[in-house]
């Protein structure tokens, strides 16, 4: 046995108390440890009592960093769980913040995924794809992350869609119809939208350009090209102009138009 020679408070953090066992110091321990052990000058601390208030104390120490963690916006389970790891607690002392931390409802991972679905709808008008896997990769199950998706429904996801298309179709003004159909396409799928939102959405878009609207784009195509093939003789630079403007997707009939035009 030994015995609580002296204690005294920490310079920096009146909150914790160093513990002195027989006229050595031997550890230091939180305020709420140290009133639950009824720890005082004259006490007789066994090895088992020494170990258990340490315990107590690391555990005290985790959840302090848990909830620091917290602090600044909702946390997965796993996240909290991954950044204790990173401050070097053990798995029993994680699991056992762990098993507060619900209990007192600090995290919830339901509540997380709704929250994450929401804010990543409204925010950045991500597709549910997307967000399933940023939720798993978040340890969130799949039964939880569905049950979120919920309440992002086919109608929402069908006008967070077509809200891209139109940006997407306004920002490239200059492409083909069928590159620029293409490009929005891919853009979509990227952001997370089902093949059946895609094609449903494709199917209320105008992508079709007037002639005069598909004449101009490809005009602006090619001048940009002429300077990358200008150097070559008259054959290597038409064929070259042709590969070009055909996998940007106009048709020959105006390629070949504008490369008759282009030698006037």
């Amino acid at each position: 046995m030994k015995i609580i020679t002296k204690i005294t408070t920490q310079k920096h953090s009146t909150e914790r108390f160093n513990i002195y066992l027989d006229d050595q110091y031997a550890f230091s321990v939180d305020q709420d440890v140290f009133i639950k052990y009824e720890l005082k000058k004259g006490k007789q601390l066994n090895e088992e009592d020494i170990i258990e208030i340490q315990y107590g104390d690391d555990v005290k120490k985790a959840f302090n960093k848990a909830l620091e963690f917290l602090s600044y916006r909702m946390r997965s389970i796993k996240e909290v769980s991954d950044h204790l790891k990173l401050k070097e607690f053990t798995e029993p002392i994680i699991a056992e913040v762990i098993y507060r931390l619900k209990d007192y409802r600090y995290v919830d991972d339901l509540e997380f995924a709704k929250a994450y679905v929401r804010s990543q709808w409204k925010t950045n008008g991500k597709g549910p794809n997307v967000m399933k896997q940023e939720l798993k990769a978040k340890g969130i199950d799949q039964i939880i992350l569905e049950t979120a998706l919920l309440e992002y429904d086919e109608s929402f996801q069908f006008e967070e869609a077509l809200k891209h298309t139109h940006k997407a179709v306004n920002k490239n003004k200059n492409l083909s119809s069928i590159l620029l159909k293409q490009k929005v396409e891919q853009y979509l799928m990227r952001k997370g939208f089902s093949s059946n939102i895609i094609s449903n959405v494709i199917s209320e878009v105008k992508f079709e350009k007037e002639e005069a609207e598909e004449w101009e784009a490809l005009v602006k195509q090619a001048d940009k090209a002429k300077s990358r093939y200008k150097n070559n003789d008259q054959y290597t630079y038409k064929m070259k102009m042709k590969q070009f403007l055909y996998r940007k997707g106009f048709s020959m009939e105006l390629i070949e138009r504008y490369l008759e035009m282009d030698e006037l």
